[in-house]
């Protein structure tokens, strides 16, 4: 089960413009414009639900979204947002614990991975492949390693200071591209941001994911 921001619900967002200025926002609204008209959205890890503004600012009505997130805290700055005229479905709870009763056309996932180890990322990804269309579009962003000194440093520091409010069960980052390869989606798009510490990428589900 991913762990749980309740705690820091309140400064979470005002803390990652301290770290990163506007590069977090950027690296998840990045692709959002790849999301067809009248989808159905499935939004993983929503935090406070700053994608729910930048969807309505693209497409302002139309959306048939399901926001997913543990935090109620989050949850509830998230209900406040924006949304335009699009429908939105608020669900807390973790996503393990969810039964979907339809199918999306998009699945959107914002810097959730880095709170699964390996062998949960892999788990959750088959669990939500099941529910996104043939050729339904899965929206990830994430941090990665790319050899420059700091970034290790820096997510260290992230994890261990998070780790004070919340009971994260991993310290370092699960390699989802492996599975998403594993499960024959392709990479359609991706953009890297912040001295190439934030990567988010466009993945269609393919063939052998739909077996």
């Amino acid at each position: 089960m991913v762990a749980n921001y309740n705690k820091t619900a309140w400064f979470y967002d005002g803390l990652a413009r301290l770290v990163f200025g506007n590069a977090l926002k950027n690296s998840q609204r990045h692709l959002l414009p790849l999301i067809q008209k009248n989808a159905r959205v499935l939004i993983i890890g929503g935090g406070t639900g700053q994608t729910l503004e930048d969807l309505a600012a693209l497409q302002y009505g139309g959306l048939h979204i399901t926001f997913v997130e543990i935090s109620a805290n989050m949850t509830a700055i998230a209900r406040k947002r924006n949304a335009g005229a699009n429908q939105v479905n608020f669900i807390v709870d973790a996503v393990e614990q969810v039964h979907f009763d339809t199918n999306f056309d998009t699945i959107f996932t914002g810097f959730l991975f880095d709170n699964y180890p390996q062998h949960g990322a892999e788990a959750l990804i088959n669990q939500l492949s099941q529910h996104l269309k043939p050729g339904g579009l899965w929206l990830n962003t994430d941090f990665q390693l790319t050899g420059k000194w700091w970034q290790p440093l820096l997510l260290k520091t992230m994890y261990t200071f998070f780790r004070m409010f919340s009971q994260i069960p991993v310290l370092k980052l699960p390699n989802v591209d492996q599975v998403f390869a594993s499960q024959g989606y392709k990479v359609i798009a991706s953009g890297t941001f912040y001295g190439d510490f934030i990567l988010t990428k466009g993945y269609k589900k393919g063939l052998k994911s739909m077996l």
